[in-house]
């Protein structure tokens, strides 16, 4: 398909941070673009104030007009999006285009210069910290970011089209759509066990997606993968390593011993041994992309972060208050690390909703280790998303797994005053389904309170 030949794009999904980082990039392209999501959010409302018509009800006599000729529109859907929905059955049943976000992603980047970024963690944060570190580069890029960059405040970042930094996402093998010139595999963790038959068979499918890599293409691999490519790592002997790694006002400051030798006194604001291996990592993928090492240095001690990605949300020196999108157990050992290591002599309280019926029951030993490590877990019920109950697969199951001296299943009308009435000094609300909507609320009411 040529997009050159598409004048109006129609997304089933629009509101997804995907979906929209594509949606704006059409609009800047010149393209008419308009949508379909569930709810009005934050990221709807910024694509309305760019002129996208977004609807909210599948009601088909809604869609703009604009969108109803199939020789010159072409529709977007996420697979997140029930395939029972009208508005997708309606554009499929009437001849149109109709491709999902990822086979859209790729026909957008084959014409650039790919970087890549794969893993079951850890790859929202590492595209967007390597988006932020070629923009500061002033190197002609496009990033597609899954979530909102605390630096730009939007999840597009743009300064050319030379270049396209993407996240790509395991989910339905939707990274199998990608040719990238850079690929980086952050991790290959058992997830997503709805999709794939077993951990190797999601194992095997990131090997295929190595595979994808243009022939003068490099893969960039944590030290450790199944997988061949240069190594990074934090503390490892790796191809880049952080090494020297001390923690100096709340910050980290490290030496990065690279293929051409060390680079010193490198700083940098996010906690957390797995986000310092992700920014080795886009460390690693920009300065073998020719970028200037003490332009990265300056560019990364710049770097805020992603939103819901060990957000601050209260820092007072009586009571913290984080926010993070972790829904896997590994996620929320990482979490805890990096609380852990900040705050090495303080009660944790979490309030964590799982994400997905499925995950739950693949893995709820290891959510209830992972929560454990807590001084006090609550829980909400389990955020179903996609999906349909499991006999069984309840968030009270899981709570009877959890060790932590303090444990309770409570509402999200609860957490303010089971917060305050328990007294701990940090909070951390944890999960990927709508416990994020709660957050700017409990940072008001928890602000007065201390």
């Amino acid at each position: 398909m040529n997009l050159k030949t598409i004048h109006n794009i129609y997304f089933i999904g629009i509101g997804g941070v995907g979906m929209s980082a594509l949606a704006k990039y059409f609009v800047a392209d010149g393209k008419v673009v308009g949508g379909y999501d569930k709810t009005p959010t934050l990221i709807t409302q910024s694509l309305v104030d760019l002129g996208v018509g977004v609807q909210f009800e599948t009601h088909t006599n809604q869609i703009d007009e604009r969108f109803l000729n199939p020789k010159d529109t072409l529709i977007v859907f996420t697979p997140a999006v029930s395939e029972s929905n009208a508005i997708l059955q309606y554009f499929k049943t009437n001849d149109f285009q109709v491709l999902k976000r990822s086979e859209v992603l790729g026909l957008v980047t084959e014409h650039t210069q790919c970087l890549a970024v794969a893993g079951t963690h850890g790859k929202t944060t590492t595209s967007s910290i390597l988006g932020h570190l070629m923009y500061a580069c002033d190197e002609k890029i496009t990033a597609f970011i899954g979530g909102i960059s605390e630096n730009y405040q939007s999840n597009l970042i743009q300064n050319g089209t030379d270049i396209s930094v993407v996240e790509a996402d395991e989910f339905d093998r939707s990274f199998l759509t990608l040719s990238p010139d850079f690929a980086c595999i952050t991790s290959m963790d058992a997830d997503h066990l709805d999709i794939y038959n077993s951990e190797a068979d999601l194992v095997e499918t990131f090997k295929q997606f190595a595979q994808k890599i243009k022939p003068s293409g490099k893969l960039f691999i944590r030290k450790g993968l199944p997988l061949e490519g240069i190594t990074y790592g934090v503390n490892e002997d790796a191809d880049y390593s952080a090494i020297n790694v001390r923690i100096e006002n709340g910050s980290y400051r490290f030496d990065l011993q690279t293929l051409n030798g060390l680079i010193q006194n490198i700083t940098y604001h996010l906690p957390g041994t797995h986000n310092l291996s992700n920014a080795v990592a886009a460390l690693a993928m920009a300065l073998e992309f020719g970028c200037d090492a003490e332009a990265l240095k300056t560019a990364l001690n710049l770097y805020k972060g992603v939103k819901r990605r060990f957000t601050y949300q209260i820092k007072t020196d009586d009571f913290v208050f984080i926010d993070d999108y972790a829904h896997h157990p590994v996620e929320i050992n990482a979490v805890h690390q990096a609380v852990r290591e900040m705050y090495p002599n303080k009660k944790l309280a979490v309030v964590f909703q799982p994400h997905l019926f499925s995950r739950t029951k693949d893995f709820v030993d290891e959510f209830a280790a992972s929560l454990s490590q807590f001084d006090a877990a609550f829980l909400l019920e389990i955020y179903p998303a996609r999906e349909l109950p499991i006999s069984g697969v309840t968030s009270s199951w899981l709570l009877e797994k959890i060790t932590s001296p303090i444990k309770k299943l409570i509402s999200k009308s609860d957490i303010e005053s089971e917060i305050k009435n328990l007294g701990y000094p940090v909070f951390i609300t944890l999960g990927a389904g709508d416990i994020g909507v709660e957050v700017s609320e409990l940072k008001e009411k928890l602000s007065y309170a201390y």
